[in-house]
């Protein structure tokens, strides 16, 4: 998607405005996210990133994200990027963010990240779910409310997913009369907790670390659901160290059986990867779904 001429106006306006200065914008294409285009912005000696979607293809999408991110901001935990401007401009949605500048990951940095983690866990509410609807990554979630995560997780998760790649023939019926017995028992697996604020999408892409050496959370797919969700997903594309988990573990202590339940959670990114991504992904969900067979 090309930077039209109208939405370089339009940016050259609000950095006007949000940086009390009037400069020239200049787009510099940067890449890592798998759907948007990504640009850094420099605007004199200020620099910020923006994302650029197509809004037919994906409704909503910045604006959802833009809800996350102010979510998530609000419980002054966990830092997020500074929203300057999310706007359309005919089919295109646009969504300019503070830049942050990495710093260096050390184990301070992993220490902090695992408390802070466990404290933005700790903020409830009444159900599971949210009062409306996001993306993950690129798909569509549901976040209709339940009073228990068994219940959201097999009817606004699971079911979902299955029913997606089924009919793309990446599952097979046996497949999903796997997946059926793992429901069955997601009671006996997960005990009751109260709903957790969550990330929703925290694999090691999607936070930062920024030059104070502060966790930096992006690209949130927020809800109120089971810890083990963020969790679980820590683990499934690596690059999490050792006190991230020690710390958290200390903060809000996990339960014998987590690693069960971060298996049982890690069906559903599986599943998105698998809709998306094809068959390379398969292995990794047959291997979950025998450990419960």
């Amino acid at each position: 998607m090309q930077v039209s001429a109208a939405i370089q106006s339009i940016i050259q306006q609000k950095l006007s405005e949000h940086f009390s200065a009037v400069r020239p914008v200049q787009f510099s294409g940067i890449g890592g996210e798998s759907i948007n285009e990504t640009y850094r912005i420099s605007f004199g000696a200020e620099n910020v990133f923006c994302k650029l979607n197509s809004v037919s293809e994906f409704p909503q999408l910045f604006q959802k994200e833009k809800a996350g991110l102010e979510l998530l901001a609000k419980q002054g935990i966990l830092k997020t990027p500074a929203i300057i401007e999310c706007f359309e401009q005919a089919n295109s949605q646009v969504l300019v963010l503070e830049w942050i500048q990495p710093g260096e990951k050390t184990e301070g940095f992993w220490k902090k990240f695992g408390e802070q983690l466990a404290t933005l866990h700790r903020i409830s509410t009444d159900s599971f779910g949210l009062h409306e609807d996001n993306y993950m990554g690129s798909i569509p979630q549901s976040n209709r409310q339940h009073k228990t995560w068994v219940d959201f997780f097999a009817e606004e998760r699971l079911k979902p997913m299955i029913g997606r790649c089924f009919h793309k023939k990446l599952l097979s019926k046996t497949h999903r009369q796997q997946f059926e017995s793992v429901e069955k028992k997601l009671t006996e697996i997960f005990a009751e907790e109260k709903p957790s604020l969550l990330h929703g999408d925290l694999w090691n892409g999607n936070f930062m670390c920024n030059q104070n050496n502060e966790p930096v959370l992006i690209d949130p797919s927020v809800y109120f659901g089971h810890r083990s969700v963020d969790l679980a997903m820590t683990t499934l594309f690596g690059g999490f160290r050792q006190p991230f988990y020690e710390a958290y573990h200390h903060h809000f202590p996990l339960p014998k059986n987590h690693e069960q339940q971060w298996a049982v959670c890690n069906l559903y990114p599986l599943l998105i990867h698998l809709y998306l991504f094809g068959g390379g992904y398969l292995p990794q969900i047959e291997n979950i779904l025998r450990g419960f067979a």
